[in-house]
């Protein structure tokens, strides 16, 4: 393996003021010598996101002067062959071109080790390949290992590692873990015990991707950076609060996996959590990674726990049958590859749920995700509450809908903020209008991939967008009740939605109980210009 020196263009960007960077603009320096080990690197993970996002981090100069990949597989492979497979990967999911030069000086960085996860003597030879390169550097680098494997192998790898020694630098050795962490609290639980077994909290990273996403991010920003939004951001201004995670695709070839998890721990327990808390959390004195995540925990432990034998009041649950979607007839959940004939498993999950402290008090947040819905879809709305005294006259207001301030996560990225406005003429007639704000005409560069963001961070030791094992466990308690209630209680009517629907009719009953309905998907104007700053455009506003 050869050592590792970026060319001298990556040099000449370290010298550039802040912002110079493709997609990077917030990136406070580069990380110091690197490598990243990356256990299971042959499959669809690493071809898919993380080379794409590494190759990315390295046009644009943002890679440490000295760093090697090491793919650990069990595979009979090649090396010539991987990078040919990693090349069609970068070539279709990268943000850059792909250039013979700029690919083989890539390449170069990487070298495949084939060994058995479970074989202690491939650790010992994976320790002595890793000081070579540190002795060749002349230079202490950071060791991150990559855990994109299934969960069955955690307990292994890590065992294994610690064995070996590789674990014992606590400044310098970081270890990564994909998602799902675990299947349920026990599994959990059990999997941090091996990982604190081997390694301290603060080596572990545990990755949630769509805390990299840049519209995820931005909701810190957009809350506390503008002293317009806070002061309403609670129990008396806002009605409730809709998470909209919904998706065209079905399984995609991952029949076997999704049979033992379902759409509540592949979406809810992660993802949509997750987004909850980013909306639901009090304002952090600073953001060092623990105090922004002390204030998530806050908000899971806040969260009100639902009653083991009353699910049903506030969970929804739903499959596909067979439906059509953008024109084309797809199969339903049953008939998908790898699913059982009368499987049980859930591919549509909602959920009410009230976070019991002073700021959110009877507000009910509503959280929904499905696949082969209608519409591609992730967005948060904060429904405002109708104003106090309605002084207009009835036919002034025919068409009044509360205030409503809408966060665009994808596929549009971008915010709109619901009001009323007059509409021109003699009389007093009021109209539904949003103002749009959209990334790609405030931003002139590119919106960077989640992965590319959490390897950067991975690198720079910055945990602030991983989770820690309290939030995981937390998440994990809230959803206990409901998984045992629906394990015990098979559903007797799935399939129960069409494919091409936005789901099932029990998730529209749940908020129409309480005076609430689920908004329709927004939609932002396409991009207008390349200008730096948004337009501020009006049109009138979709209904609920």
């Amino acid at each position: 393996m050869k050592p590792v020196k970026i060319n001298a263009k990556a040099q000449i960007r370290k010298e550039l003021p802040i912002g110079t960077l493709t997609g990077l603009s917030s990136y406070r320096r580069p990380p110091e010598p690197a490598m990243l080990v990356i256990f299971g690197g042959a499959g669809d993970l690493a071809w898919r996101k993380l080379v794409p996002a590494l190759f990315d981090l390295f046009k644009d100069g943002c890679l440490p002067d000295y760093f090697a990949v090491i793919i650990v597989d069990a595979l009979p492979l090649n090396e010539t062959g991987l990078l040919e497979r990693f090349r069609g990967g970068a070539r279709r999911f990268a943000q850059h071109q792909i250039r013979e030069k700029d690919w083989k000086e890539f390449g170069s960085h990487f070298s495949y080790f084939r060994a058995d996860f479970a074989d202690k003597s491939a650790y010992t030879q994976l320790k002595r390949l890793l000081a070579g390169l540190e002795q060749e550097w002349e230079r202490k680098a950071v060791e991150l290992f990559y855990l994109a494997t299934p969960p069955r192998f955690f307990a292994v790898i890590v065992d294994m590692l610690g064995r070996a020694g590789l674990a014992r630098e606590r400044n310098q050795s970081r270890i990564l873990v994909e998602k799902p962490i675990g299947h349920d609290l026990k599994s959990m639980l059990e999997i941090n015990r091996t990982l604190l077994s081997r390694f301290n909290e603060r080596q572990i990273f545990r990755i949630d991707h769509y805390l990299g996403k840049e519209t995820v991010r931005n909701i810190l920003a957009f809350r506390f950076a503008n002293v317009l939004f806070e002061p309403v951001w609670d129990r008396r201004y806002v009605d409730y609060v809709t998470i909209t995670v919904a998706e065209q695709v079905g399984l995609e070839r991952r029949g076997s996996y999704y049979e033992g998890a379902g759409a509540l721990r592949d979406m809810v327990q992660n993802h949509l959590l997750q987004l909850l808390c980013l909306i639901a959390m009090e304002p952090p004195v600073s953001f060092e990674a623990d105090e922004v995540r002390n204030k998530k925990v806050d908000v899971l432990h806040a969260v009100r726990r639902i009653p083991a034998d009353a699910a049903w009041e506030f969970a929804a649950r739903g499959q596909y049958g067979p439906g059509t979607i953008d024109g084309k007839k797809v199969p339903g959940y049953r008939q998908e590859p790898g699913v059982a004939a009368d499987s049980n498993t859930e591919t549509f999950a909602a959920l009410e749920l009230f976070v019991d402290n002073w700021r959110w008090q009877d507000v009910p947040f509503y959280l929904r995700t499905g696949k082969r819905l209608a519409q591609q879809v992730s967005e948060i709305v904060i429904h405002f509450r109708q104003v106090p005294h309605q002084s207009f006259p009835p036919e002034a207001v025919v068409n009044w809908l509360p205030a409503a301030l809408i966060l665009c996560i994808q596929p549009q990225e971008g915010i709109s903020l619901r009001f009323q406005a007059k509409k021109p003429g003699a009389e007093m007639i009021l109209e539904p209008v949003s103002m749009h704000f959209n990334y790609g005409d405030a931003f002139s560069e590119p919106l960077p991939d989640a992965y590319k963001t959490l390897l950067w961070d991975l690198m720079t030791g910055d945990a602030t967008t991983f989770m820690r094992a309290d939030q995981v466990e937390a998440a994990w308690s809230i959803l206990t009740p409901v998984l045992e209630y629906w394990q015990s209680r098979p559903a007797t009517d799935f399939p129960n939605y069409a494919a091409g629907s936005m789901g099932p009719e029990h998730a529209e009953v749940l908020l129409a109980r309480g005076g609430c309905a689920w908004p329709s998907p927004t939609l932002l104007p396409a991009n207008q210009s390349d200008a730096a700053v948004a337009d501020c455009r009006f049109e009138p506003a979709a209904g609920k």
